[in-house]
């Protein structure tokens, strides 16, 4: 057996294994996952625009009027009209000066941090933060710290204790991608000015879910135009491909010149920036896409906690149903499998190790019922395994019971960052409208 087959039979052994499920046709609330009919309960497409006939029509004649590729980097010869119109629309739904468009929201973070903090400076991390953040963190060369997850206390004091003359740096996500839970960006942006510490905020799964008309957690925390640097995707809500990064003119302009991901990557392709820049122009003309999907993700926190699970009722449209260990989680998520209902299981590293969990994303496309049902096959599935439904899910609920007895001691950050890191009826398709996004561009 070589290393290879050595690691494997590990990673098996520790219940970490994975592999590729095939989804045959378009993300909607029902799929068909190999080959069999589920109700899909794990999507990042939260709006359901991934699919819309709009969306696909505008991305359809993008093809046609630019072709599939850009054909070369952004500073090259990559730069197209649909580029520009989709950051100057981003710009202006975000409430920024600027926006410049990446190839993902993992080279937007990457390039966006390795430009903010180098050899000398010093990233204050929040310690659940996405991997591209922890990522952009190490191959920054910057010194790390990070602080306890969503502990304000801790960051200040972190901030007073490290950081020496170099530039500083906070990182955070607004929506944190495995709990769903909130960064307290208000504390977070009042720190930076006292500390004297530039912001970066991640808003990939706010934007379209968070705050008025979806513009996203930032938004809804009235500091449109007080953070640095605003990541986000075209991926999730807006149903496509690629990523932003919103900021001032000076700071997109410093991105522009010295972020290695945008300078040394094909710029993203005309029909996902199309496609997204429809998505948009839907999520701003019909905000019922928003409020649906709000609405539903009551619904199925309701459900489930009828059902007898732990989780707290909210209007927070990503719903962790914790299990602790990763076997229990893979055969709860085979179960509900089984019973039509896809929920993934999330594993470390995708959270920390001995906290796995099935991550269920409600979609403003679901319907009531699907949910309520969803919610039944899942305790069924629980119940069949011998698994107490009352002993899962809430991992934030939780360590927010636990924050008063952690908050006298106050540990020193770590220097290093932790590897720890899934209707009411459709306006009426109007193909004239849909043409004219690519018209416009």
């Amino acid at each position: 057996m070589n290393e290879i087959e050595q690691r494997l039979a590990e990673i098996e052994r520790l219940g970490l294994s994975r592999r590729l499920r095939l989804i045959s046709g378009s993300q909607g609330p029902r799929v068909l996952l190999d080959g069999r009919p589920v109700l899909l309960l794990c999507s990042n497409n939260y709006l359901g625009l991934a699919d819309h006939p709009h969306v696909r029509e505008a991305a359809a004649e993008a093809a046609l009027r630019w072709g599939v590729g850009a054909g070369a980097s952004r500073l090259v010869s990559g730069t197209m009209t649909v580029h520009r119109h989709l950051e100057e629309r981003l710009a202006a739904f975000k409430g920024s000066e600027a926006c410049v468009l990446f190839g993902s929201g993992y080279l937007a973070n990457l390039g966006a941090i390795g430009a903010l903090a180098g050899p000398g400076d010093t990233v204050f991390s929040d310690e659940l933060n996405h991997a591209s953040i922890v990522d952009g963190c190490k191959c920054s060369r910057a010194r790390v710290h990070v602080y306890r997850h969503l502990d304000a206390e801790h960051l200040d004091w972190s901030l007073r204790h490290h950081g020496g003359e170099g530039r500083r740096l906070i990182a955070t996500d607004s929506v944190f991608s495995m709990d769903g839970d909130v960064a307290p960006l208000g504390e977070i942006v009042e720190l930076a000015r006292r500390h004297r510490a530039r912001v970066l905020v991640d808003e990939a799964h706010a934007t379209g879910a968070l705050g008025p008309s979806g513009r996203g957690a930032v938004a809804q925390a009235g500091l449109e135009g007080e953070v640095d640097v605003l990541v986000g995707t075209l991926g999730k809500a807006l149903g496509s491909y690629g990523a932003y990064v919103c900021a001032s003119e000076e700071m997109v302009r410093y991105l522009i010149n010295t972020a290695r991901p945008l300078i040394f990557s094909t710029a993203p392709a005309p029909p996902a920036v199309a496609g997204a820049l429809a998505a948009l122009e839907e999520i701003e003309h019909d905000p019922s896409h928003v409020q649906r999907l709000r609405s539903l993700a009551l619904t199925l926190r309701r459900a489930l906690a009828a059902e007898g699970f732990d989780v707290p009722e909210s209007e927070m449209h990503i719903v962790p149903l914790r299990v602790g260990d990763e076997r229990d989680a893979v055969a709860l998520c085979q179960g509900a499998l089984e019973r039509g209902v896809f929920a993934q299981a999330i594993r470390a590293p995708s959270v920390p190790a001995g906290s796995a969990r099935l991550r269920l994303t409600a979609m403003a496309t679901h319907t009531p019922a699907e949910l309520r049902r969803a919610a039944r096959v899942l305790r069924e599935a629980a119940r069949a395994l011998g698994l107490d439904p009352a002993a899962i899910g809430a991992p934030a609920a939780e360590r927010a019971a636990n924050a008063a007895e952690r908050a006298p001691a106050r540990r020193q950050a770590t220097d290093s960052v932790e590897e720890i890191g899934a209707q009411p009826e459709p306006r009426p398709y109007d193909a004239q409208r849909a043409s004219a996004i690519t018209r416009a561009a």
